[in-house]
């Protein structure tokens, strides 16, 4: 099985980049992911005014997926994530969704073990271990890392875990894939614009779907699908998600605007990703009951 090491690190999703790995339809690959500080931050005692900020959000890739052509649909299976045993969590002056009250720099350390993250004396809870920034290369230019879009990027879906699969527009020859910021649990919105921040492995494997993509990545688990979209504030990435789950209902009923958007109110479920990056991120959840991945692609 093929490994692709944290060193082939990259921080914007471009057609530019030279592969780090070629990979085959149905090909297992680990990839190592360094954790979004870019390893830099080991204790507590670390200055974070010492960072070298241009080394973080990294990605490792990208990956060239070998027959993966524009219009198709990249289909990304997480088969499993394994962390670190310890992780960093931060507050930074001006940052998160209360960035606008006074409070100092910080730095936490925890310990993760067993399957919980010891966040202080007494007080632990459940590892959920998922990729954070996830993504392939656009039709044209560089988007960084740390923002995202309609070609994935840093998203920051709890739910993007072991045991799903994530839908991915390819827009360029290959897609060029890349993936990195894993957290060791994070909770809807990532207020303090931090999460558990670690490095991990994390084992893939690529298929194709032919001839469609999807308008947003779409979230495949067990029991739903979720299309997850952004905008320059939350109202407008609501409105995105929305219009894609209430087209994707017309698509999967025929029907007019109007019944699909009366059916909306009744079954997708609007969640927050993420409230803190460049972007912020929501998702329309529907059930598979419901809707089929046929009607989510275009």
């Amino acid at each position: 099985m093929k490994t692709v090491p944290r060193n082939k690190v990259i921080y914007s999703f471009s057609f530019r980049h030279k592969p780090a790995e070629h990979v085959k339809i149905g090909e297992p690959i680990l990839i190592e992911t360094e954790d979004a500080f870019g390893g830099q931050i080991k204790t507590e005692e670390d200055s974070l005014d010492e960072l070298d900020w241009a080394e973080a959000n990294g990605t490792t890739g990208p990956l060239f997926v070998e027959n993966a052509k524009s219009g198709d649909t990249l289909v990304t299976e997480i088969l499993d994530i394994k962390v670190e045993n310890q992780g960093a969590i931060v507050t930074i002056p001006k940052n998160g969704i209360l960035g606008k009250r006074r409070f100092a720099a910080s730095t936490k350390i925890v310990k993760i073990c067993n399957g919980y993250i010891h966040f202080d004396r007494g007080v632990r809870l459940r590892a959920n271990p998922m990729i954070g920034t996830i993504g392939v290369a656009p039709e044209s230019g560089d988007i960084p890392t740390g923002s995202l879009g309609k070609h994935g990027g840093n998203m920051d879906v709890k739910e993007l875990t072991a045991d799903t699969r994530l839908y991915l527009p390819v827009l360029v020859e290959g897609a060029l894939f890349a993936a990195g910021d894993v957290h060791a649990a994070q909770a809807d919105g990532e207020l303090c614009v931090s999460s558990v921040e670690v490095a991990s492995e994390v084992l893939l494997k690529f298929s194709l779907i032919r001839g469609k993509r999807p308008t947003w990545p779409v979230l495949e688990t067990r029991d739903w699908y979720a299309l997850l979209a952004c905008g320059e504030n939350l109202d407008e990435a609501a409105t995105f998600a929305t219009e894609a789950a209430v087209e994707a209902l017309m698509r999967q009923y025929r029907w007019p605007f109007e019944k699909a958007y009366m059916f909306g109110s009744l079954a997708v479920n609007l969640k927050i990703n993420q409230v803190v990056d460049p972007k912020k991120g929501v998702r329309a959840v529907i059930s598979k009951d419901l809707i089929t991945l046929d009607s989510l692609l275009i």
